[in-house]
């Protein structure tokens, strides 16, 4: 120290704080902190106000704020508050961007993807939420878009939001990975829309003929007690069942919405939807449905 100006030397500064001189000098030289003055021989001097500027930047860098941002708070070009607000949002895409690594690399570790694989999931996982909401929108205008339906059902499929959570767990990033690449497949969007064709209630017809296979649980429940029962589906039994569940139904027209819905994997596409949302619903029926579509076969031949 200079003891008749009170000044110090970067040595005995970075022993003052506690920081390493190689830092201070980086600093002077990046101009967030100035020298007071120099020695005579040409050393660095630094005051109390040097002193105070340099605890000031030490806080704002354990805050993770850059020299540039620290220099705009120091020059008062922009406020602590600003410069923090800033720092919360990047923080908090950080977070976010961590959160989908780690939900990938456990369901990566979970499938034991192969290298494409792990490529694929990576790139979808990471789309940005306004690239999510586009390949969705993009789906619903395409198949929904054509069909007529009632305003009310249009507005409800409108407002229907299928996008990972802020915090995904592996499973929903499996789910979101699968149904990205499933509602981009142009020959799906096909069959589906055959589908929602024959089942989707329209203006004139409140509930198309078939439609109550794929819209009440309770079908598939009593074919599936058959099934776990032994009953094969070209049995008296299976043509029983047929005939109670659907006594006053078309059974052409049901037998073409099962085929219709099978073919399109309606049942794959409302687990996975109900996977990315992470909510509870029924195990995917499509065995059950096969042994009803061929029970059908067999009543009508």
């Amino acid at each position: 120290m200079d003891e008749s100006t009170d000044l110090l030397t970067i040595g005995e500064l970075a022993r003052r704080t506690g920081l390493p001189a190689r830092t201070l000098r980086f600093w002077s030289n990046e101009g967030v902190i100035a020298e007071a003055s120099r020695s005579a021989g040409g050393y660095r001097l630094f005051d109390a106000a040097g002193v105070a500027r340099v605890e000031l930047i030490r806080t704002l860098r354990e805050l993770g704020l850059g020299l540039d941002d620290v220099r705009r708070v120091l020059d008062r070009e922009d406020t602590v508050a600003d410069v923090a607000a800033a720092h919360v949002a990047a923080i908090d895409a950080q977070i976010r961007s961590l959160k989908v690594s780690r939900a990938v690399l456990s369901t990566v570790a979970q499938r034991r993807s192969t290298l494409e694989e792990t490529a694929l999931m990576n790139r979808l996982a990471r789309l940005s939420a306004a690239e999510r909401v586009q390949i969705i929108d993009e789906f619903k205008t395409e198949v929904f878009g054509r069909l007529d339906i009632d305003p009310a059902v249009r507005e409800r499929v409108a407002a229907l939001r299928i996008d990972l959570p802020e915090d995904p767990t592996p499973d929903q990033v499996d789910a979101w990975v699968e149904l990205a690449e499933l509602v981009q497949d142009q020959d799906f969007r096909a069959r589906l829309t055959t589908f929602l064709e024959l089942n989707t209630p329209t203006p004139e017809q409140k509930k198309p003929p078939g439609a109550n296979i794929w819209w009440a649980r309770q079908v598939v429940n009593t074919v599936a007690q058959a099934r776990e029962q032994g009953v094969e589906p070209g049995s008296e039994a299976a043509a029983e069942l047929v005939d109670t569940t659907f006594r006053n139904t078309d059974l052409g027209a049901v037998l073409a919405s099962l085929r219709a819905g099978i073919d399109a994997g309606a049942e794959r596409y409302r687990v996975l939807v109900s996977r990315v949302q992470g909510r509870h619903s029924a195990p995917d029926s499509t065995v059950d449905l096969w042994w009803l579509k061929t029970a059908i076969e067999v009543r009508l031949s």
